[in-house]
């Protein structure tokens, strides 16, 4: 399977989890024009990684793909952020993010977040390395967990989330799923303290 390939069964699964239209995605975020389009999709059904309506994956297909799942609030994007998507990115194939919701985020960081969670998704589904971005469940983290079926689950270097409960849960919900804590470069970098300098910075004026 050539990289054009694996970019189609990539989109085709993040507008599966979404569901967005796959055609018109494809179109929008590979060069390539309609007809080699249809050709790659046609030796994809072929060979059996793409379902006969040419809009989802097979279970073969399914499996040809490794899905790393990151999640955070990230209210203010940072360069510890960026760093630790691309890191989580290479990983696998396809990065799927969770943002928190916004009560969620109340509860993690004992403040309203600048921005709602909507706002939060739409800025994490800008980033080049990121597939697709979701809004997390209040309630249990597991749903989205079960409804993205990752392999691989990447914590950031600031995240409470201890491997153990999250290898549990997997458990819980029979997901095979390898736990990856990322590291970070800039250990000090977090949206609360860029908050919080920038406040200060703003009433030293």
């Amino acid at each position: 399977m050539d990289q054009s390939e694996k970019a189609i069964l990539s989109i085709m699964y993040a507008c599966q989890i979404e569901g967005r239209a796959v055609l018109d995605t494809i179109k929008k975020k590979m060069t390539l024009n309609d007809e080699i389009i249809n050709s790659k999709i046609d030796e994809l059904v072929k060979n059996q990684l793409i379902n006969e309506d040419r809009t989802t994956l097979t279970e073969i297909g399914r499996s040809s793909l490794s899905v790393v799942l990151a999640g955070g609030v990230f209210d203010i994007i940072h360069p510890g952020h960026i760093h630790t998507l691309n890191a989580a990115k290479e990983l696998g194939d396809v990065l799927v993010v969770v943002v928190a919701t916004d009560n969620t985020a109340v509860k993690m960081k004992k403040r309203r977040p600048l921005h709602s969670q909507e706002q939060r998704q739409e800025l994490v589904n800008s980033l080049s390395m990121v597939d697709l971005c979701l809004i997390g469940q209040e309630d249990d983290i597991f749903k989205t967990v079960n409804h993205v079926k990752p392999q691989i689950i990447a914590l950031g270097y600031d995240q409470v989330h201890q491997e153990k409960f999250i290898t549990e849960g997997c458990k819980k919900i029979e997901l095979d799923a390898k736990v990856a804590r990322l590291q970070s470069p800039i250990p000090d970098s977090s949206s609360s303290k860029i908050e919080k300098e920038y406040g200060e910075s703003i009433h030293g004026i």
